[in-house]
């Protein structure tokens, strides 16, 4: 007969004690499948402003007068006046002279110094009218030829009838000081002459300039080509269409708008031919003034052409600003953004955001982003820009901003809440992931919330960013490779921790990142505080409101599932929280030393208490889970062991729910929590027992493998086998292994272990002999060693099904079939 110590060695509970001893490879998967569990969640849903405003009313901006306006009037009166004079590019370099003045030696002297004014105003009239005559002299025009006419010998002109001959007064350029020490004056020109050579200077080649130029090949003027052609071009193709576009402006025909927009493509088509584009065209300022004269015209379609052109021509100053204000202003209704997708408006904003400079420019480039950041709520343009390299753009924005931000603080943090909100869209779209990762943003990012971490606007934009992009691998590794961005977020956390929007988004982004990885369960761990935020955290929206599903806000269901029961803000956040506790804990090294927070502990099991499942299912499954994961440390001074009885009284009403999740999660606490006598009393006592063994009927094979695991550990005690068995469990145990054990061994090996417990190790005769002839039947098929590795074969993974078959089912199935075959042999 065998022994009590023999039987009660073979009746082994489900959970085996956490010891130091080497484990295979197949048990450390079957461990984790039986406790460990990593919670996932949901992404926090953010609803979309319906209105587009540079801040939205949740902004920290919106109560202050001193942020950029959303909303303005533009009109032609408040451009500027453009400057006619095409930019060089040439920078001059300074003057190596530098101007000595006197250095009187003393107050007697400094008369003596200084050169005395003239007393006399005679003098002061003789000298000034020499000067001019030399000032004359000196920039007097090259020497013309001769008028035309006869002269007489000494050098006079042969005057025709009615002619005069003019004064010396009347001829321009003529020197009338020659006692001035001035050089000999040259032949002396008439008025006309003189006029003619005054508008060859500005207006081209006429008379004798003309024929000069030609004679000597333009070799004394090499830029008199290029402006003879540009000419050209301007009165044959550029001014025709200024001139249409000022008539058909001041008209009322049909169809006004089109036309003009029509004439705008066609005058930027003929400035792109003939190179007259940027601030290389000298009549530039004709230009513009013709366009922003259109602007009262008041159409948006218009308007967008205008901008395009004078984006195209290269404004600056008040008159860029302006442009991007107009351009802003036509992004703000979405029915306008049909004009922007057949349009290359997006380049030059692009362009804008390129080139121009944040600490004179940074008005202009506020309203630009602003503008990019309305668009990319458009699926179809949110496509366009990533194809036009936005979020190349914006790395780069990025950096020029941080150059300016110690002198420019304000506007930096202003257009990077617009640059915040534009990659927050873009990182909707599936090709972005990729974008995000090659240009680092996901680090760069990290910079600007150390140098804005005060910010809420910035910091919220940039959380729902990467609480976007946690959820996918690539970007997650490029997240977690940045350095200290776990500190980063835990002060982030402390900082607004009653920002509710912004603190759940940066636990679930933590979530994320413990969810896969254990190199970063131990660095948040191991980071500055980080207990004490999250459990302060934990404290706060736990009781910040007495009956927080009453008053507090709920968060609106994603429009693109099906309703659910809305969650109050502080369950969301506690939700998300948990949930970091959760895989922490998987962490061999962090979850003991969670095991042994009593803070920890209590706050876990007063959620139990305060919440209800209808109202909080997925907060209690991740307390659930959490307590779970806790559970399977057995470490000496645990604040688990105190609080078993509490935690499996309030895990009851899980079991009872209507909610198959919350059931799942129940029935794994009491895997772990049934290994205590007393838990499995309240267990029995609860009729929790008939509700496990129900659950058997499940088709779900995790829900099967758990309720296993409560009845192994209810069969340790020989007065709860003969409740089991009235209850049906050896029949609901050996359907489940009909049915699940082909294709799941350590399923079947649970289910063995039970039947096994529930016999006493073959003591008891608790199974009749229809139900045990089922078990053999079953158990000769599966130990048909040539027929099991053949299903083995067929699995995916073969190597850890062999494993499991060897060690979680074989033994402990040869071992039961043996009994059911001989069972007088156990007695």
């Amino acid at each position: 007969m065998v022994s009590m110590e023999k039987k009660q060695d073979i009746c082994r509970p489900f959970v085996p004690q956490h010891n130091a001893l080497r484990k295979t490879s197949a048990e450390i998967v079957s461990e984790a499948r039986q406790f460990l569990r990593v919670q996932s969640t949901q992404r926090p849903f953010t609803p979309r402003d319906g209105h587009r405003q540079l801040f939205g009313n949740s902004s920290v901006r919106a109560d202050h007068t001193s942020r950029p306006p959303s909303t303005f009037s533009l009109h032609a009166q408040n451009f500027d006046r453009p400057d006619s004079r095409p930019g060089s590019g040439t920078r001059l370099s300074p003057l190596d002279h530098k101007p000595k003045f006197p250095n009187p030696c003393d107050a007697e002297d400094l008369f003596k110094v200084f050169p005395k004014p003239p007393a006399d105003p005679l003098e002061i009239k003789r000298r000034l009218t020499g000067a001019r005559s030399c000032l004359r002299r000196v920039g007097s025009l090259p020497k013309l030829p001769p008028v035309e006419g006869n002269t007489d010998g000494k050098g006079r002109s042969n005057l025709g009838p009615g002619q005069k001959q003019l004064s010396p007064k009347q001829l321009p350029y003529t020197d009338h000081t020659k006692t001035r020490g001035c050089h000999k004056p040259g032949p002396r020109r008439t008025a006309r002459e003189s006029r003619i050579m005054h508008l060859d200077a500005d207006s081209g080649p006429t008379g004798c300039a003309a024929g000069r130029r030609t004679e000597l090949g333009n070799e004394d003027n090499p830029r008199s080509t290029e402006e003879d052609e540009e000419s050209l071009m301007w009165n044959n193709k550029v001014a025709p269409l200024l001139q249409q576009l000022e008539t058909v402006a001041a008209g009322n025909s049909e169809g006004l708008v089109d036309h003009l927009s029509d004439l705008c493509e066609s005058l930027h088509g003929t400035l792109a031919e003939v190179d007259m584009l940027g601030r290389r065209c000298k009549r530039r300022s004709g230009i513009l003034r013709t366009l922003f004269r259109l602007i009262d015209v008041n159409s948006a379609q218009l308007n967008l052409h205008i901008a395009k052109l004078c984006l195209a021509l290269s404004v600056s100053g008040n008159n860029l600003l302006n442009i991007c204000k107009l351009i802003f202003q036509i992004s703000r209704s979405e029915s306008n953004d049909i004009f922007f997708q057949n349009n290359s408006i997006i380049d030059l904003l692009l362009c804008v955001l390129s080139n121009e400079d944040v600490s004179t420019s940074g008005e202009a480039l506020l309203y630009c982003v602003g503008t990019l950041k309305f668009l990319s709520g458009n699926s179809l343009i949110l496509r366009l820009l990533l194809d036009k390299n936005c979020i190349g753009v914006a790395q780069k924005l990025i950096h020029r901003v941080h150059m300016v931000e110690k002198t420019h603080f304000t506007i930096a943090g202003h257009i990077l809440v617009q640059l915040t909100a534009t990659l927050r869209n873009l990182a909707d779209h599936p090709d972005s992931r990729p974008l995000f990762v090659s240009f680092s943003i996901l680090s760069e990012l990290c910079l600007v919330l150390r140098s804005h971490c005060r910010d809420q606007d910035i910091c919220t934009n940039i959380s729902r960013i990467y609480s976007k992009l946690s959820s996918y691998s690539e970007c997650r590794l490029a997240l977690a490779q940045t350095p200290d961005c776990y500190q980063l977020f835990l002060d982030l956390l402390s900082k607004h921790y009653q920002k509710q929007d912004l603190v759940v988004r940066l636990l679930f982004t933590l979530g994320n990142l413990t969810a896969k990885s254990n190199e970063a369960r131990q660095q948040l761990f191991q980071c500055n505080c980080c207990m004490d935020t999250l459990l302060f955290l934990y404290d706060s929206y736990q009781r910040r409101d007495a009956s927080p599903h009453e008053h507090s806000q709920k968060v609106p269901p994603s429009p693109s599932k099906p309703p659910a029961p809305t969650m109050s803000v502080e369950d969301d956040v506690l939700v998300k929280l948990v949930r970091v506790l959760a895989n922490m804990c998987i962490h061999p090294a962090v979850g003991p030393a969670l095991a042994t927070n009593s803070t920890c502990i209590k706050l876990l099991t007063e959620t139990l208490e305060l919440r209800s499942v209808q109202e909080s299912e997925e907060l209690l499954v991740n307390v659930a889970a959490t307590i779970n994961n806790l559970s399977f440390y057995h470490e000496n001074n645990s604040a688990i062991t105190p609080s078993q009885l509490t935690i499996a009284k309030l895990i009851v009403k899980l079991v009872l729910s209507s909610s198959m999740d919350a059931m799942l999660e129940a029935t794994r606490v009491y895997g772990n929590l049934s290994q205590s006598k007393d838990v499995r009393d309240i267990i029995m006592q609860n009729k929790v027992y008939q509700f496990v063994v129900a659950l058997l009927d499940s088709k779900s094979t995790e829900m099967c493998f758990s309720a296993c695991g409560v009845l192994t550990n209810l069969a340790l005690d020989p007065l709860n086998r003969a409740s089991l068995s009235l209850e049906g469990a050896a029949v609901k145990l050996v359907d489940c292994l009909r049915d699940f054990g082909q294709g799941d061994w350590q399923l079947a090996g649970q289910a063995c272990q039970a039947l096994w417990n529930l016999i006493g190790g073959g003591s008891e005769k608790l199974l009749n002999p229809q139900e045990r002839e089922s078990v053999l039947e079953i158990l000769s098929t599966y130990l048909d060693e040539e027929e099991a590795l053949n299903w083995i074969e067929n699995e995916d993974m073969r190597g850890f099904h062999r494993a499991c078959w060897e060690l979680e089912f074989l033994p402990v199935a040869q071992k039961l079939m043996k009994t059911l075959q001989f069972p007088d042999l156990a007695v």
